[in-house]
Parts: structure tokens; sequence; C-alpha cells
């Protein structure tokens, strides 16, 4: 497992997390005894085969808008220009 100091993570972070690959580990050291250790998370998992994200309509029947309804903007007209 690669190892960097405590002092080093300060500057260098967000380039460590970025070159970690998925499920590598990182040990973090403090005077060359490991206090910390870094993991990067698994790749999530692809959708199961044959899964499609489910398409527009999915509420339709469930919402009504009403649109000559002025009643509730009078609420709000201190903040309207």
């Amino acid at each position: 497992m690669p190892t960097i100091t405590l002092e080093d993570t300060h500057t260098t972070l967000a380039e460590l997390i970025e070159q970690l690959p998925a499920g590598g580990e990182v040990a973090i050291l403090r005077d060359g005894k490991p206090v910390a250790t870094l993991k990067a998370t698994a790749s999530p998992d692809p959708p199961p085969t044959g899964w499609q994200r489910p398409g527009p309509g999915l509420l339709k029947g469930m919402l009504t808008i009403v649109s000559e309804d002025d009643d509730h903007l009078k609420d709000f007209e201190e903040y309207m220009p």
C-alpha cells in the first residue's frame, strides 16, 4: 500500500484523490507511523440488464396545476418587482 505523510496531504490531497483508483488505498503517516487510511470507493455498479430509466408521464393525473389562480401571489407582493 502506498504511503504519504500527514504534512504532504495538506498540499496534495485533491491530487491524491484524483489519482487513486477505485478501491485503492493510501496509508497516511505521522512520524513514520500509520494514523489513517484513505480508501477510494468502488465505482458504482452498472444498472441491471434490461433496466430502463422511467420515462415522462409517470405521475400523470396525480398533479393539478391551476393556472388562473393569482390569489396566492398576494402573499409575495413585497418580494415582487
